[in-house]
């Protein structure tokens, strides 16, 4: 089948365009459409790409002008005249900086395929090529699509490769290591002699071999890591590919190294989990319509949950860190008033009109498919080992699934399920009504038990608390200004308002940047009046100050732990069965079809 052949040119980069000119072959139809996606795999939200492109023209390979006629908010209808082929020009502005989009600038170019090329509306099975002219003094593009002999030439075998392979052209640092004969690469744009790159290469090593140690294979012969430190952030999945975006600072401190190298290990997971092994509805993708489904806590909070693990797993964050950042998890779901308004299944589902729109209520209605997700992995991982005594995980469940389901056609709800029940050695039909399908509150006694942890206890509180408002505020331009108001806590209960400017406490004024201060004066059960204004207009408000809820979520090593829980936090923090053995299948794991 005949490619489409794409050139894409930045002749003035500063202003933030990409010239594309297309070859699209026409089998002779007398019209054909040309369409662009409207969303972005891995991120679920209709983003409109097409309201970046300006100055659509079609021309025959005489140079005949041809008519061009859109006919929808992302299509393009060419009269052909009958040519066997046509030329389709147009420009791309992009200047958004996020994993998901394009930005363009005088430095480099990061090119995202769905908001960057236009393909024919019934050929994305075609083959797509591309031929990249770099601007003046840049020498190098990096993309996990197959290049050829030619620099800055790729191939894409059809629309869904092209989509899911961005690009960065300019002149990134660019680092190579090798494991069982696939090229891996750690593409740095901006390290600005800040980044540490050389030590985020063989970190990022570590991260693959224990992914590849876990899964036992590497699906690819290519993999490439385009890290943009650009001052901002995010992570977006590919097949061969990821796109992580980070500070220049990112290396000096403890806490934001671990929060990159986490970033990379997450992606890295789904290069089994989601891009090879998926939901049945993710797939083959309708680029101009959603794909709902109710398995996006599987994909991304099964995901989360290991993109933490597998780094402690190699040797990269100590044990104390990793329980840190699983309670980190459980404290920010135990937390949120929409854990018991939304399900772990409902929040997939509405991903596209929720988690990508978040607002001030967000806390009260919703919950984060990614956090919830992680924790329900862990307890589904605890359950799994506790109910085969100790002979399959989590990892045997996903290994299972990737061997059975992962390909064309993808697993349904009911199959997966079946393979964690099998791996469990019991029906699970409380746990998915409760901790999936339902909103009721997630029991930790049993997992946290059979691992040998606690739940810190409460230290003694201080005899005089300081007064709790329950309301996030901002200082905006000398204002104080509410936020964010939790449901149950004392600002909601007092009918303070997002978006209120706190005047006043008891007619005494407070200062913007002085409220805390201001608390330690007052105890929780006190009773004061607040002067806020809404809207210009005073209004008087009367609120009774609460306590500040204490930490209730850290987890910690049971110190009366027995020799037997401590053999099995071992082997779950290493990645054994409790026989010492490494992953594996023990016995045969079958699914519910």
């Amino acid at each position: 089948m005949e490619p489409i052949r794409y050139t894409l040119s930045f002749p003035a980069p500063h202003t933030h365009y990409v010239e594309v000119s297309a070859s699209v072959p026409t089998s002779g139809q007398a019209a054909v459409d040309m369409m662009m996606a409207v969303w972005t795999p891995g991120s679920y939200l209709i983003r409109e790409y097409a309201r970046h492109v300006e100055g659509v023209t079609a021309t025959s390979p005489e140079g005949r002008e041809l008519s061009v006629e859109k006919g929808a908010k992302n299509r393009w209808t060419v009269a052909t005249g009958g040519s066997p082929s046509i030329a389709v020009a147009y420009r791309v502005y992009g200047r958004e900086m996020s994993v998901r989009t394009n930005w363009i600038e005088a430095g480099f170019a990061f090119l995202n395929g769905a908001p960057t090329f236009m393909t024919l509306a019934d050929g994305l099975a075609r083959p797509h090529e591309i031929t990249i002219v770099p601007a003046k003094g840049w020498t190098r593009s990096m993309s996990g699509l197959p290049g050829s002999d030619e620099p800055h030439r790729y191939c894409a075998p059809d629309y869904d490769t092209l989509v899911d392979s961005p690009i960065v052209v300019g002149n990134p640092a660019v680092y190579e290591f090798t494991i069982d004969d696939a090229s891996h690469f750690l593409v740095n744009e901006g390290e600005a002699g800040v980044f540490d790159g050389a030590r985020a290469a063989r970190d990022v090593e570590a991260i693959v071999r224990e992914h590849q140690r876990m899964w036992g294979d590497l699906p690819y012969d290519k993999y490439v890591f385009l890290n943009l430190i650009t001052e901002a952030g995010g992570g977006l999945e590919h097949g061969n590919s990821a796109v992580l975006m980070t500070s220049r600072w990112a290396t000096r401190t403890r806490k934001a190294y671990l929060g990159w190298l986490e970033l990379a290990s997450h992606e890295f997971f789904h290069v089994w989990h989601i891009k090879r092994l998926r939901p049945i509805e993710l797939g083959p993708f309708d680029y101009e319509r959603e794909a709902y489904t109710r398995s996006l806590w599987a994909v991304e909070g099964i995901t989360e949950y290991y993109g933490h693990l597998l780094l402690h797993r190699a040797g990269l964050t100590t044990r104390e860190e990793y329980l840190e950042a699983l309670s980190e998890k459980i404290e920010s779901l135990q937390t949120t008033p929409g854990r018991l308004v939304q399900s772990a299944a409902q929040a997939s589902f509405d991903a596209w009109i929720k988690l990508y729109r978040p607002d001030e209520n967000t806390p009260n209605t919703s919950v984060s498919y990614y956090t919830k997700g992680a924790v329900i992995a862990f307890l589904l991982d605890a359950l799994i080992r506790h109910g085969s005594r100790g002979t399959r995980s989590l990892d045997d469940v996903m290994r299972a699934a990737y061997q059975e389901f992962s390909g064309p056609r993808g697993f349904t709800v009911q199959q997966f399920r079946g393979l964690l029940e099998d791996a469990a050695g019991r029906s699970l039909s409380k746990f998915w009504a409760d901790a999936i399908d339902g909103t009721a509150e997630l029991k930790y006694a049993e997992s946290l038990d059979y691992f040998g942890l606690r739940f810190k206890p409460d230290s003694a509180l201080p005899e005089r608390q300081k007064a709790w408002l329950g309301a996030a505020t901002k200082i905006d331009e000398g204002r104080l200004v509410v936020t964010q108001v939790k449901r149950g806590t004392p600002a909601s209960k007092a009918g303070l308002n997002v978006d209120d400017e706190l005047i006043a406490i008891d007619d005494l004024r407070v200062r913007a940047d002085r409220l805390d201060q201001r608390l330690e004066q007052y105890a929780p059960g006190e009773r004061v009046s607040l002067l806020v204004a809404r809207r210009e207009q005073l209004v008087q408000l009367t609120l009774t100050f609460g306590a500040e809820p204490p930490r209730l979520w850290r987890l910690e090593v049971d110190p009366i732990a027995t020799p037997a829980q401590a053999e099995r936090l071992h082997s779950w923090l290493k990645g054994v069965v409790e026989n010492g053995v490494g992953p594996h299948f023990p016995g045969t794991i079958r699914s519910g079809k």
